[in-house]
């Protein structure tokens, strides 16, 4: 609306301003001009009056001096000249009740002073004696001079004229000093209307600049056309918008690289407000809160919703105003949350969580801890049959050769398992150290799986168990190393043979595909627990605690096993029931680099 706009504001100002001005001018010039031509008129009326008395007084021929009074005065002066009580002269053309009379001279105190005191008196009534004028009279303005004639003092000149010329002329001034006071209102409203437009078309332009501004346009620059405060303006609004485009770059910057650091932290981080609000996250931590979310049975609320451990570990930063740690399990994963206060200046405006996964750092040590543990223990066993039997020796508590033999057989058989504990343990290092070699040749399947099953005949035989070999008619060649794969087959083939009871059964199945080798070794064992079977191929791990020496080997077959297929790029995996038996199947691809 123009009213509201800058422009109207300055014009109106300004125009009111004027206008005041002009109307007080106006006001006190009427006044001035007004009172002007009343003293004007008092002044010529009592100079005519003074003139009138002089040639009365000089002149000898009364009717010549009379008759040059009635030339002094116009037609709108009327002249009354006493000359005593009883005898007094109007001047031609006076007449009705416009007339001046003795009697009302002699009636009004003021007007009878001129002839009592000889003393010259003005007044402004009108002829019925009021001192103020009304609707049906007219007002009179009257001077009277006091007049000598024969050394008489009772006689006196009294001029008297209607105000209503006077008037008149007021208003023809009052009329100019209109006329003039408009024109310069209207000059005045073109002068400030371009005035005030010329002060603010910069303005105007720098308001559509600062909304360009304000919609991210910060190239937009405002035209400095004046030299003055407005163009020093536009100087500091562009070195504004330069600087607030250079912040801005500086903070999309800053927050770009935050947000790339964020991203690519392995560790979650999650910010938090005063009030436990959650502000920003990275996608470990979102995964975090899903993985949370999802064991709560909870849909995705975006951040809105902590785990309970997590807020009161929140409400204790605040309060003692202190980092704090802890580690909570969910979803079969630990997770360590280091919280430390956020500042601002002097009070704790949130908290910043890093969110850690520790599964694998846990695993590892319960590896470690399990693997110190399996080794002590399987040495403990063969490291004391070898001291007993050994003590049993010196003590010389065989007495005969047989049992000597006996004894020494054990020794033996107890210093080779402990051989092959260690070699085990070596190779398995070595494989997982990424030592091994393979020595990748052409070799014939059939040849080496016949190998097998003849090497396994005779255990299987005294254990009776059917062991049977399913392939087709012909397998051909393939691209491995046949002693570690002979060593895959023959822990697999062992360990089947060992949890298989009486009259079961274990099978080798192998069939060459157009990808690759796969080859199953299946039997109708006691199978392993459905828990279990994520571990089998961890090192030292036994599914059957309660078996006996005589049936266990080291734990560390299986993992060598799947470093082995590994190595070969291929894949292992295991299917088992209870009671109902155990299926190992690993594939090995064509080409092995």
């Amino acid at each position: 609306m123009f009213w509201r706009s800058v422009v109207g504001k300055l014009w109106i100002t300004i125009l009111l301003l004027v206008s005041f001005v002009l109307f007080t001018l106006t006001i006190l010039l009427l006044e001035f001009f007004e009172n002007y031509h009343v003293r004007e008129a008092e002044q010529g009326l009592t100079q005519i009056a003074s003139k009138i008395a002089f040639i009365m007084e000089s002149h000898k021929d009364k009717e010549l001096a009379r008759e040059i009074s009635w030339e002094l005065i116009d037609d709108n002066t009327n002249v009354i000249i006493i000359e005593d009580e009883d005898t007094h002269w109007y001047s031609p053309g006076d007449q009705g009740s416009k007339s001046l009379t003795y009697k009302f001279i002699e009636n009004h105190p003021e007007l009878y002073k001129t002839i009592t005191d000889d003393k010259t008196v003005s007044q402004r009534m009108d002829l019925n004696g009021s001192n103020v004028t009304n609707g049906n009279s007219e007002e009179m303005f009257i001077i009277g001079t006091p007049l000598h004639v024969d050394n008489k003092k009772q006689g006196a000149v009294f001029l008297y004229q209607s105000l209503n010329e006077v008037r008149e002329t007021t208003k023809q001034t009052t009329r100019f000093i209109l006329l003039a006071a408009g024109i310069a209102i209207v000059l005045t409203t073109i002068f400030a209307f371009f005035l005030s437009t010329r002060i603010t078309a910069p303005l105007r332009k720098m308001r559509q600049a600062a909304f360009e501004v304000a919609r991210g346009k910060f190239d937009t620059k405002v035209p400095m056309l004046t030299h003055d405060e407005i163009g020093e303006l536009a100087v500091a609004f562009n070195q504004m918008a330069r600087q607030l485009k250079f912040n801005l770059n500086a903070l999309n910057q800053e927050k770009e690289q935050l947000s790339s650091v964020l991203s690519s932290m392995a560790d979650g981080v999650i910010t938090l407000s005063r009030d436990g609000t959650v502000l920003v996250t990275n996608p470990p931590a979102e995964r975090f809160l899903q993985a949370w979310y999802y064991q709560q049975g909870m849909q995705s609320k975006d951040g809105e919703e902590l785990p309970s451990e997590m807020t009161e570990l929140f409400q204790n930063v605040v309060s003692i105003e202190k980092e704090q740690i802890i580690e909570i399990s969910m979803q079969g994963r630990s997770w360590v949350i280091l919280m430390s206060p956020l500042y601002n200046q002097t009070y704790i405006r949130g908290a910043v969580a890093v969110i850690r996964d520790m599964t694998e750092e846990r695993r590892l040590d319960k590896l470690r801890e399990d693997f110190i543990a399996n080794v002590s223990h399987e040495l403990r066993t063969p490291i004391s049959m070898l001291q007993g039997y050994s003590e049993a020796i010196i003590d010389d508590i065989a007495s005969t050769e047989e049992e000597k033999r006996e004894i020494a057989k054990v020794i033996y058989d107890e210093s080779l398992r402990m051989g092959r504990l260690v070699n085990d343990l070596l190779d398995l290092a070595r494989m997982q150290a990424s030592h091994i070699s393979l020595n990748i040749e052409e070799a014939e399947i059939t040849e080496l799986v016949n190998r097998i099953i003849r090497k396994f005949q005779g255990p299987a035989k005294e254990r009776n168990i059917k062991l049977s070999l399913v392939k087709p008619d012909s397998l051909g060649a393939f691209q491995l190393d046949p002693d570690r794969i002979e060593q895959v087959l023959t822990n697999l083939i062992d360990n089947a043979l060992r949890h298989t009871e009486s009259e079961g059964n274990v099978t080798l199945q192998v069939d060459l595909q157009e990808g690759g080798l796969l080859i199953d070794v299946k039997d109708s064992g006691s199978g392993i627990p459905e828990e279990d079977l994520p571990f089998v191929f961890e090192r030292f791990y036994k599914a059957d605690k309660a078996r006996t020496r005589g049936r266990s080997g080291t734990g560390l077959g299986l993992a060598i096993v799947k470093n082995i297929i590994d190595a070969h790029q291929g894949h292992i995996s295991v299917h088992s029931k209870i009671n109902e038996g155990t299926t190992f199947t690993f594939f090995i691809p064509r080409k092995i680099e």
